[in-house]
C-alpha cells in the first residue's frame, strides 16, 4: 500500500497559515479561476492555480506576503515571465505569463540580457537584491510564454522541496460550490482472460445525474469477469466561471468496502509525467477524452495512492452481483458519488491471439533489424505490451521507408531510442537530417530531432508512432512587420515575423549599428520585438540593422537594412 504525507511540521504550519490568511490575493480584483491545482494537462498536473485577468493584460500583480525575489525567468514558452518570491515561513510563491516586471526587476533582468546577449534568461537573485513586502506591485498581468490567453498562473511551493502545494488550502477567496461533474465510466479488461460485456474492449457507459448522485443510463448491470479496471471521465467548476478544472480526492469501493483511493493536494515536478498512467492514456490519444483510473500500473510510481493490496483491479465472483460505488471531491469538499452494479460471467470470449514482442515495464526492451532499431529502457513503461512493427513505401520527401514502431497510444516516462538507416542520402546532406515524426492521422510530419552516424539517423524520443528520415534545406523565413522601404512604421520599437518549418528556430541575432540587440520572442504569435533603448541606442543619425535566424540544422535567414531615427 502506497501512501504520501506532508511531513508534520510544515502541515501544522500550513494549517495556521490557511487560518489565519497569511497570504494575501495576488491580484486586487475578484478571484476567478480558468485552471486549478492538479487539474489533468497534457503530460502534466497543473502546479498551480489559473486566476482569470477580465480577458485583458496588465493588471498590477501584488507580492502575497513579505520575502524577497529569489529567481526570475523569462521564456517564450512555458510560465513565459515569472517571478519566484522565497517567503520566512518556508514558502516560494510563483507568478507566471507576466505583462512585464516593475521597474527596477525590469531593468536588471534587461541589463542581465544584454551582458549575456540572450533573451532567455533563467537568474538566481541573491535575496538581498529584491526584498519585497506585502502587497507591494511587483509586476503586470501578461499573456508570455505557453499561455492560452491572458490569466495569472500563480503557486505555493515548499521552498526546501519546491514541490507545488494547492494554493486553495490557504483560504483564498475563491466562491466554489459546485460539485464535480460526471460525464461516462469506462470499464476496462486488465488480462488477456478478462472480459467486459463479453468484450476485449474497453468499455464506455454514459452516465444520467438523479436523486442526489450520478447512475449508468438505464442503470445496467454489466457482465464482466477476470482483473477489470475501472475509470472516469469527470471535470471540476467553480462559481462564475464555465471553465474545465480537475478533481483533488477519488474514493472506490467494492460492495462498501474501500479498494482504491487518492488524494492530490500536493505535487512533484519529478513525478508529474506520470499523468499518463494516471489516466487511460489510449482513449486520451484516439479520443481525445481523458479517463482517471481507479487502478495502479505497475510501473507508475506516483506517491498519491493507498488500496487495499489489489492496487484497484476488480475481480467479480461467478454469478455473484457486485457494487462499484466511486466518490469525487474538489478542493472545497464538494462531493459527487455515482454507484452501478456488475456480475461475474464467466465466459469463454473468442480473441486473436496476441502478436507482437512482448515489452516488459521492468526490463530493457529492444526490437531491431537490417533497416531499424528501438530500445526502450527498464522504467519508460508503466505496464507491459506487446510491441508491433511494420513498414510503408514513404513518399519522395523521405530518405528512408515509414517505420511504424507501434502506435502512439503507449505513453513513454522517460525516452525511447530510434535509429533508422538512411536511404540514398547525399553526402553534402547529412548535417541537415532529420527524424520526422509522422501524425497518424494527418500525414503531416514534424521534426524529431536526430543525428547522422555512419548511414543511421538516430534520436531520443517519449513518442511511439510513425517516423521516417528527411532533411532539412530550407531557411527560416523573415517578414517585417514596422519598417518598409528604410523607414520606420512604428516609432518605439522593430517588429518581425519569423518562421521555419520543420527544424525550428535555434538562434535570433539583431545587431543595431553593429552591436547585440535585445529581442523578445513571442513563441504563439511567431513574432520578435525589438524597443529602442535611450540608453543603448543614438537618437538623430542613419542606423544600420542586420537580423539573422538560424534553425535547428544551421539554415540561416538574412535581412539587412537602414533607417534613420
Amino acid at each position: 500500500m502506497k501512501t504520501f504525507f506532508t511531513p508534520l511540521f510544515l502541515f501544522f504550519a500550513l494549517f495556521g497559515m490557511a487560518q489565519q490568511r497569511y497570504y494575501t490575493d495576488p491580484l486586487k480584483i475578484p478571484l476567478l479561476l480558468s485552471g486549478s491545482f492538479a487539474e489533468l494537462r497534457s503530460n502534466h498536473f497543473h502546479s498551480g492555480i489559473d486566476i482569470k485577468t477580465q480577458g485583458t493584460t496588465g493588471l498590477p500583480v501584488y507580492a502575497v506576503a513579505d520575502g524577497f525575489i529569489s529567481r526570475i525567468v523569462v521564456s517564450p514558452t512555458g510560465y513565459g515571465n515569472a517571478l519566484y518570491i522565497d517567503h520566512p515561513n518556508g514558502t516560494t510563491s510563483v507568478y507566471g505569463h507576466l505583462k512585464a516586471f516593475s521597474h527596477e526587476i525590469a531593468k536588471y533582468v534587461k541589463d542581465q540580457q544584454y551582458e549575456k546577449q540572450s533573451f532567455r534568461l533563467d537568474l538566481q537573485v541573491p535575496s538581498y537584491r529584491f526584498p519585497v513586502k506585502q502587497d507591494e506591485e511587483i509586476a503586470k498581468s501578461g499573456n508570455s510564454g505557453s499561455s492560452g490567453g491572458p490569466h495569472l498562473h500563480f503557486e505555493i511551493r515548499d521552498t526546501k522541496t519546491e514541490e507545488p502545494l494547492n494554493p486553495l488550502d490557504f483560504g483564498f477567496p475563491v466562491k466554489d460550490n459546485i460539485a464535480p461533474k460526471i460525464f461516462s465510466v469506462l470499464l476496462v479488461p486488465l488480462s488477456d482472460s478478462s472480459h467486459v460485456a463479453y468484450s476485449h474492449t474497453p468499455k464506455s457507459y454514459p452516465v444520467v445525474f438523479y436523486d442526489g448522485k450520478y447512475h449508468l443510463k438505464n442503470n445496467p448491470t454489466i457482465p464482466a469477469w477476470g482483473e477489470i479496471g475501472v475509470a472516469i471521465q469527470t471535470n471540476d467548476y467553480f462559481n462564475d466561471t464555465y471553465n474545465k478544472c480537475g478533481i483533488n480526492l477519488l474514493r472506490m469501493s467494492l460492495n462498501n468496502e474501500d479498494q482504491f483511493s487518492f488524494s492530490l493536494n500536493r505535487l512533484s515536478f519529478s513525478n508529474t509525467r506520470f499523468i499518463n498512467s494516471h489516466i487511460v492514456y489510449s482513449k486520451y490519444k484516439t479520443d481525445k477524452r481523458r479517463y482517471i483510473k481507479t487502478w495502479i500500473d505497475p510501473g507508475n510510481k506516483l506517491p498519491i495512492y493507498t488500496h487495499n493490496g489489489s492496487e484497484g483491479h476488480i475481480i467479480p465472483k461467478n454469478g455473484q452481483n457486485g457494487n462499484i460505488g466511486i466518490e469525487l471531491q474538489d478542493s472545497y469538499g464538494n462531493t459527487s458519488l455515482i454507484d452501478f452494479a456488475i456480475v461475474g460471467k464467466n465466459a469463454a470470449v473468442k480473441t486473436d491471439s496476441p502478436g507482437g514482442e512482448l515489452f516488459a515495464y521492468n526490463h530493457f526492451n529492444r526490437f531491431q533489424n537490417d533497416s531499424v532499431q528501438v530500445e526502450i529502457p527498464a522504467g519508460a513503461l508503466y505496464a507491459d505490451f506487446r510491441f508491433e512493427y511494420h513498414t510503408e513505401k514513404a513518399s519522395s520527401d523521405f530518405y528512408s521507408d515509414y517505420h511504424l514502431f507501434h502506435n502512439n497510444t503507449v505513453p513513454l516516462h522517460t525516452n525511447a531510442t530510434i535509429a533508422i538507416r538512411a536511404n540514398r542520402l547525399p553526402k553534402h546532406l547529412e548535417s541537415k537530417v532529420i527524424m520526422a515524426y509522422i501524425h497518424p492521422v494527418t500525414g503531416e510530419f514534424s521534426a524529431a530531432g536526430g543525428r547522422y552516424e555512419n548511414g543511421w539517423v538516430t534520436t531520443e524520443t517519449r513518442n511511439l508512432g510513425v517516423y521516417a528520415v528527411t532533411v532539412d534545406t530550407i531557411p527560416p523565413e523573415i517578414t517585417p512587420l514596422s519598417i518598409a522601404d528604410n523607414t520606420l512604421t512604428e516609432s518605439s520599437r522593430i517588429r518581425f515575423k519569423i518562421k521555419d518549418d520543420l527544424a525550428g528556430i535555434k538562434a535570433i541575432e539583431g545587431l543595431l549599428d553593429g552591436k547585440w540587440a535585445l529581442f523578445e520572442y513571442d513563441a504563439k504569435t511567431a513574432t520578435i520585438t525589438h524597443y529602442f533603448d535611450k540608453e543603448r541606442f543614438e537618437l538623430g543619425k542613419d542606423h544600420t540593422f542586420k537580423l539573422t535566424i538560424t534553425d535547428y540544422r544551421n539554415n540561416n535567414a538574412v535581412y539587412e537594412t537602414h533607417f534613420w531615427k
